[in-house]
């Protein structure tokens, strides 16, 4: 079944509240293609060999949660975008990409789906950005209240990510509260400490965090960019699928990042 490529878009750009969202880059269509789709490739990153695949896979349409129009990149296009460019025209396949409103969504993004992969009783937004709240707190009543072992904690991180997290073990024994933003937040350490948190889980670590978490008794959780950021693309990808009767692929090209 055939879904025309611009109401994909307006249905993912109302979902994800896009319009006025303050972000690095535009979110939504970033290279048109094929007026219509039968087949869509998801990923977290956009880049040559992703558009490749999505042409092996015969798709029209490739949504991604970084996309590949930043504004702290050249207003130039050099040859490894000319690349990726070329790729996505040549073979009519149109790109979008959905950054910190992914992050941000409450159901479908990456911090909410995190929070559920966790284990979560409660889910309370946390963590502003330009003032907008992208991140999460994670409630966990396990143990009377007490919440959950640190151990345990750190043993399901590494199982919903399929790797093992840097961890900076500091904190308590039990947690009851985990602050979450994914991908590169570990800044936001400093938002978790105020708020009185017993842990804090991002994706990059900066070497600032360690001393920061020990001098602070809290856990610091480090589970990797790509790692943290594959939740929220993949589940949009089957919501298009759902809604729109097109078949999906999720490629997954792991970062150890």
């Amino acid at each position: 079944m055939a879904a025309r490529t611009e109401e994909i878009i307006a249905y993912l750009d109302e979902l994800l509240g896009v319009r006025g969202f303050p972000d690095m880059g535009p979110n939504g269509l970033q290279v048109p293609g094929s007026p219509t789709v039968t087949t869509v490739v998801t990923g977290v990153s956009g880049q040559l060999e992703l558009f490749e695949r999505a042409v092996e896979l015969g798709a029209q349409l490739v949504i991604v949660h970084h996309g590949i129009l930043w504004d702290f990149e050249p207003r130039r296009i050099g040859a490894a975008q000319a690349k990726r460019l070329k790729t996505l025209l040549a073979n009519d396949v149109a790109l979008a990409g959905y950054h910190l409103p992914l992050d941000a969504h409450p159901e479908v993004g990456n911090n909410a789906l995190i929070a559920a992969g966790l284990g979560a009783d409660v889910v309370e937004p946390a963590f502003d950005h330009k003032g907008r709240t992208i991140g999460v707190i994670a409630h966990f009543d396990d143990n009377g209240g007490d919440g959950i072992p640190a151990s345990e904690l750190f043993a399901r991180v590494a199982t919903l990510t399929d790797r093992d997290p840097l961890v900076f073990d500091a904190g308590p024994a039990f947690v009851r509260r985990l602050g979450i933003v994914s991908g590169s937040a570990a800044n936001d350490l400093a938002t978790a400490i105020d708020l009185g948190l017993d842990a804090f889980m991002t994706g990059e670590p900066k070497e600032h965090v360690m001393a920061q978490a020990r001098e602070n008794f809290i856990h610091f959780i480090a589970a990797g960019h790509y790692a943290t950021e594959t939740f929220g693309i993949r589940r949009i990808g089957e919501l298009v699928a759902e809604r729109f009767g097109v078949a999906h692929h999720f490629v997954d090209l792991p970062n150890p990042v």
